[in-house]
């Protein structure tokens, strides 16, 4: 263990007294939340970034070591277990690395080399490599006339003559030098330098077809393998998985008939052999042949190939988490009443009204598109609910037909003004990813239950616009759909990182106690599923919490899970003002110990900076609260409960600007970040095809990762600068100084093309008939709602 923590210590270049405490915090059932925000003390001020990588290097690490052990004692057990393997098996820093010392010794079928030797062949092998000199012809026949069960019991072997006796010194030398750990590690470093990632379109394949033109990017593709990228990695692997494309490590170098390759070069360079005409040499260089291309080459190919997988799949990852993070601290629009639109065509836009505290008040379903066309039915239906409720914010989904419902929506706005001037109304197109799973869902089951499917995707649309964190959580985070190639990467590792996220995110924000859903709490510090359950339960029996200290009646909830819990929890308008707050009930006497010295009571004193920001840490910290403590303390003492969300902002789309073929080059437009990848951003214009601000069209400087200048649902202004219709590519900047030249077939020539990533099809919208146009404005009845509605405002 000591040998882990020194380790992890010097990767996050901390000491190792701060990874021994966090280890025995975590070992000890504390979650990472609860340690960075409350045991900074412990950890030395370990934040949440350093501590989720401390926990997946200590679960590496450990896995290693358990492996190390296995290894050793099979070793050991077979009695080969030598001082010098030993050594270098305690020294091995990685799993692979690990796995090359024990493949000669791990139990496996019988190889052919295991025959050769098994027949007695080996001496022969070893003595024809040690002397070139001698004939192998010369020294085979030898052997069999000499062996011991004669002719019959060696073809019995399966060495029937001299021949086949040759062939199993090859097999047996060729396996031997294939087991060659420092060969291996030496021949994989080389290839990942100076190896080649190729891929083309497999033969047979008709590269017009539309599945297949996807990949168009990689028909004829190759890179060093060491520099491709997260995406174009995981391209090419999804082109070959799908048996469109053909992919291969090769390395750059003309093939000569006869001559050895540079990989055959290297294998002969490490056994110190050199061909110099000698009667055993051919041979030799048959078997150093046979080591690269059958034993090495694709065991090595694999190998890379998995590394290459492994390191996109990473990034991959890495991108989903942040764009995932990003969205759930979204800002919030807040207590609003909400109509949620779901929009559709011929199933009609499923509408639903939620109160200011996500209450479902009202929901219908109007028909303004094809077929029925029934766009004042539609606008007065809207109307009458907007007017009845209250609605002062539309939430519309960014599925199908979501351009042609907006402008349903924003004629919606317009009658209501001019029926009831002064009325303020925003529309908003949010992205309804993952609404179908929630609809369809265990939990909208019981929390709508009197709800239609088809309608519950409205309310979820509608709430995720109010609180988008406490919305989502109640998605499976892999069908909020922020990724690239998510179906492609290890499923259990992405839903791990992504579950971990969505822990920080609702742990930074807090919890309101009394309104929360249990999938909610189920995300809070400590809390399961079934204690989330239970808190329900017992808020259902007795009321609102009046105080963090009642969490102790709920079945289940023992003394850990509380201290756990507590501080992320907030009850508001309960018995004591620092519930609403960050500060942790264990620190209560601290907050007694100031309250006591200032002199005044604590409703006097929170928000109060001009007191809070003249007292000393130090004055108040003890033996189990140091200053730190303390500094936390004060600090949320002057701003209780605060957010870390932005302010609720708006996209003005442009008018008249609906469809792809509606973009001109050198168009300038608002639009929503709707993903970010390292190599550019993704941005909702409107027009059902997200377009690409590429990494190098975001500023005016060297971008290396597009999130140093935006991040997912970030508002943003881009001028257009090339439209592909034929692919369905917007290519766009940031850097609205940049000249648009007008290129062929109307599009424009930028500085850079933009291009999506082969595979992204998955996150392209789908394209929708146009509704029909605005008809005259609505009846009397209508007029009459908004009138009312005007009066009461």
């Amino acid at each position: 263990m000591d040998k882990i923590l020194l380790q992890i210590a010097a990767e996050l270049k901390v000491r190792p007294a701060q990874v021994n405490a966090a280890v025995e915090l975590l070992d000890g059932g504390a979650t990472v939340p609860f340690i960075a925000r409350y045991r900074k003390e412990a950890t030395d001020n370990l934040d949440d970034t350093q501590l989720r990588d401390l926990e997946a290097r200590l679960g590496y690490l450990r896995e290693l070591e358990e492996r190390r052990a296995a290894v050793l004692k099979s070793i050991d057990e077979q009695g080969k277990l030598t001082p010098e393997l030993r050594a270098a098996i305690d020294a091995a820093p990685t799993k692979q690395e690990l796995e090359d010392l024990y493949l000669p010794f791990k139990p496996r079928r019988r190889t052919k080399g295991m025959i050769a030797r098994e027949a007695g062949i080996e001496p022969l092998a070893d003595r024809l490599f040690a002397d070139p000199t001698l004939d192998p012809l010369v020294e085979a026949a030898a052997f069999v006339a000499g062996y011991a069960g004669g002719a019959e019991a060696l073809a019995t072997a399966g060495f029937a003559d001299v021949h086949a006796v040759l062939d199993g010194v090859r097999d047996l030398l060729s396996e031997r030098w294939a087991e060659d750990a420092a060969l291996v590690q030496s021949l994989r470093g080389w290839l990942w330098d100076e190896g080649l990632l190729r891929s083309k379109l497999m033969d047979g394949k008709n590269e017009q077809d539309a599945e297949i033109a996807k990949f168009r990017d990689y028909f004829d593709y190759d890179e060093p393998i060491r520099t491709v990228p997260s995406h174009r990695a995981l391209a090419v692997f999804r082109g070959r998985t799908l048996e469109i494309l053909d992919a291969k490590l090769v390395l750059d170098e003309e093939a000569l008939p006869g001559k050895p390759t540079l990989a055959e070069g290297r294998i002969a360079v490490h056994l110190g052999w050199s061909h110099a005409k000698r009667p055993a040499d051919e041979l030799i260089r048959k078997c150093v042949a046979w080591t690269w291309k059958v034993k090495l080459s694709l065991s090595l190919e694999r190998d890379l190939f998995a590394r290459l997988r492994e390191d996109a799949e990473k990034v991959a990852i890495k991108v989903f988490a942040e764009n995932l993070r990003d969205l759930l601290l979204a800002a919030p629009a807040g207590k609003r009443v909400v109509m949620g639109l779901d929009p559709g065509i011929r199933t009609g836009v499923k509408v639903a009204v939620v109160s200011d505290t996500g209450k479902v008040l009202d929901t219908a379903t109007v028909y303004p598109h094809e077929p029925r066309k029934d766009w004042d039915g539609a606008i007065h239906t809207l109307g009458r609910l907007a007017a009845t409720h209250g609605v002062n914010l539309i939430a519309i989904g960014n599925g199908t037909a979501s351009r042609e419902t907006d402008k349903l929506a924003a004629d919606l706005i317009k009658r209501i003004q001019q029926l009831a001037p002064g009325t303020h109304i925003e529309k908003v197109v949010v992205s309804e990813a993952g609404a179908s799973v929630y609809s369809a869902s265990e939990f909208a089951s019981k929390e709508l239950p009197e709800l239609d499917v088809s309608l519950r995707g409205a309310v979820s649309i509608a709430r995720r616009l109010q609180d988008p964190l406490a919305e989502l959580v109640k998605i499976d985070p892999k069908s909020i759909g922020v990724g690239q190639y998510q179906h492609d990467v290890n499923q259990s590792e992405l839903a791990r990182t992504l579950d971990t996220v969505v822990e920080d995110c609702v742990n930074s924000v807090g919890v309101d106690l009394n309104t929360a859903s249990a999938p909610l709490l189920s995300r809070v510090s400590g809390l399961s599923g079934a204690v989330a359950a239970g808190i329900v339960r017992w808020r259902d029996t007795h009321g609102a919490f009046r105080n963090r200290r009642q969490l102790r009646e709920v079945a289940g909830l023992g003394e850990k899970t509380f201290e756990q819990a507590a501080g992320f929890l907030r009850i508001r308008d309960g018995d004591n003002p620092l519930d609403l707050s960050g500060v942790h009930p264990e620190t209560y006497p601290v907050v007694e110990k100031i309250i006591a010295a200032v002199g005044r009571p604590v409703g006097d004193l929170i928000g109060n900076s001009d007191v809070i920001r003249k007292l000393r840490p130090e004055a108040y910290a003890d033996e189990r609260f140091g200053a730190i403590t303390v500094k936390d303390i004060l600090a949320e003492l002057e701003k209780p409960g605060r957010d870390p969300r932005p302010d609720f902002k708006v996209a003005r789309f442009n008018e008249g600007v609906d469809d792809i073929k509606d973009l001109q080059a050198g168009m300038t437009l608002e639009g929503t970040v709707s993903n970010v990848a390292q190599f550019g951003a993704f941005v909702d214009l409107g027009v059902h095809q997200d377009g690409l601000v590429h990494v190098s069209q975001l500023a005016n400087k060297f971008v290396n990762d597009a999130r140093e200048i935006v991040k997912t649902g970030d508002i943003v202004k881009v001028k257009v600068l090339e439209v592909d219709l034929a692919r369905g590519r917007i290519s766009l900047t940031m850097k609205l100084d940049t000249s648009v030249a007008r290129g062929r077939d109307g599009r424009g020539e930028g500085s850079e093309n933009g291009y999506r990533p082969a595979g992204r099809d998955e996150r392209a919208r789908s394209g929708a008939p146009r509704g029909s146009s605005p008809q005259s404005a609505a009846g009397g009845a209508m007029a009459a709602a908004f009138a009312k509605l005007q009066s009461r405002r």
